[in-house]
């Protein structure tokens, strides 16, 4: 079976296993994805979820968060892990933010990548789910489970894997997708533990299944 086929089958299949899929990490603005995001490099997005509600307490939007200083900042993130490099991101994000973009989320993606701790998995993060774009978010979940599939091989880095499925997933699908491969890597296909590849909607069309089954 050729890949682009291969590709429409799964997209089918991980649309029936997870009809309603979507972002995990909790905003209802812009720039408060784009603080998430950033701290949810190295840690869950459960937690992230629970530590930035102190964060938005103290600090309501750009403007505060922009004016607050970096320890302060720090302080409440330090439970996502890697605290002062993030404090820092987040801090220099939300001044250029305020200075450059009147308090908004630049809708551009070199734009995005311009921004401090923001890189192409995070811009395609936000393109995809704030401004309703094509987007490919090369996250771990992706880069596994494509590489099980078949759909690329033996590729960990995560902008190739990014240029592979661009030729291969149709635009219109490409945000739910990756969506659909994270919903999937933490119930069937897991990291952790054995891929439950008995359950597996992908079962009979999977190259790592059909491995097994071989061996």
């Amino acid at each position: 079976m050729r890949k682009k086929e291969l590709a429409l089958q799964i997209i089918e299949r991980l649309k029936t296993a997870y009809p309603d899929t979507g972002c995990t990490l909790d905003y209802d603005d812009a720039w408060k994805l784009l603080v998430s995001v950033r701290l949810a490099a190295q840690c869950t997005d459960a937690r992230v979820n629970v530590v930035v509600q102190d964060l938005y307490k103290e600090y309501p939007d750009v403007a505060a968060l922009a004016a607050a200083d970096v320890e302060d900042i720090e302080r409440i993130v330090k439970p996502c892990g890697l605290g002062h490099s993030k404090a820092r991101d987040i801090s220099a994000c939300m001044k250029i933010l305020q200075e450059q973009y009147q308090g908004r989320v630049p809708g551009d993606f070199d734009a995005l990548l311009a921004l401090p701790g923001v890189g192409r998995k995070s811009a395609n993060l936000i393109m995809g789910d704030v401004f309703g774009k094509p987007a490919i978010v090369t996250d771990t979940h992706c880069i596994r489970l494509v590489n099980r599939m078949g759909l690329v091989d033996g590729i960990k880095e995560p902008k190739k894997v990014e240029m592979a499925l661009w030729k291969l997933i149709p635009p219109e699908e490409s945000n739910d997708f990756c969506h659909r491969l994270v919903d999937h890597g933490r119930e069937v296909c897991t990291a952790r533990t054995a891929p439950h590849c008995e359950e597996c909607c992908l079962n009979e069309i999977c190259k790592k299944a059909g491995v097994e089954k071989k061996g």
